[in-house]
């Protein structure tokens, strides 16, 4: 099966519309998600692979040895940085990389554009068979569970989903569930009030505050 010809020809029209004169602050706060959350995960010394990596806010920050990038979005690859690999690709299609050759595949507010439930079970087996024996897969996605109707109010979403059901398929696909929230970080920054960067810093280190403003799952596993 081929996800490519799923996907709308004007993909990269999309985004540009959806995040026109985002970048800097979307920037900025990943910045802070990854010093404050996410580079706990990561060592300097990994290979890490971002999975629908967008522009690149994860990727080009993260503190890592090895930068590997996949995306359709043919405009990605003006956003990455020079050391990053992009490779644009169908991720549902054969990933090109050795077995075992990944330490870290982190993935954000992707696997729900994927157009079947079948696309992302072989999405979820490229990455088991891609990373090394104890690497890890970081994903975090819109809960449906908490989101309701404004879930349909982007396009290009296709699959909705939970913490439990994408956690359901990690562990029949051969993976261990280390850690799953169901309410993390809000749900969407498109066409909201920007909040300063401390006070994401702070919402990270108060996590009681995710049961009232987490609309977004994060889930951990490992292989």
């Amino acid at each position: 099966m081929n996800v490519q010809n799923n996907i709308p020809d004007d993909l990269g029209a999309i985004y540009a519309r959806r995040f026109k004169g985002e970048e800097q602050y979307r920037n900025a706060v990943w910045h802070v998600l990854i010093d404050s959350f996410f580079q706990r995960y990561v060592s300097p010394s990994a290979t890490v692979l971002d999975l629908g990596c967008g522009y690149g806010q994860f990727i080009n920050q993260v503190r890592c040895t090895q930068k590997l990038a996949m995306d359709l979005n043919p405009k990605a690859a003006d956003y990455l940085a020079g050391d990053v690999r992009l490779l644009q690709q169908d991720c549902s299609s054969p990933w090109p990389l050795e077995d075992a050759s990944l330490d870290v595949v982190f993935t954000s507010n992707f696997f729900e554009h994927l157009p079947t439930k079948a696309a992302l079970a072989a999405t979820v087996a490229h990455i088991f068979r891609c990373l090394r024996p104890g690497g890890i897969l970081i994903a975090m996605g819109p809960n449906i569970r908490y989101i309701n109707g404004a879930y349909w109010d982007f396009w290009d979403h296709h699959l909705a989903l939970t913490h439990l059901s994408l956690g359901e398929l990690l562990e029949v696909s051969g993976f261990r569930v280390q850690r799953s929230e169901e309410r993390f970080l809000p749900y969407t920054m498109v066409g909201k009030r920007r909040s300063p960067t401390f006070a994401i810093a702070l919402y990270l280190r108060l996590p009681f505050l995710w049961r009232f403003f987490g609309h977004q799952f994060l889930v951990i596993a490992t292989k």
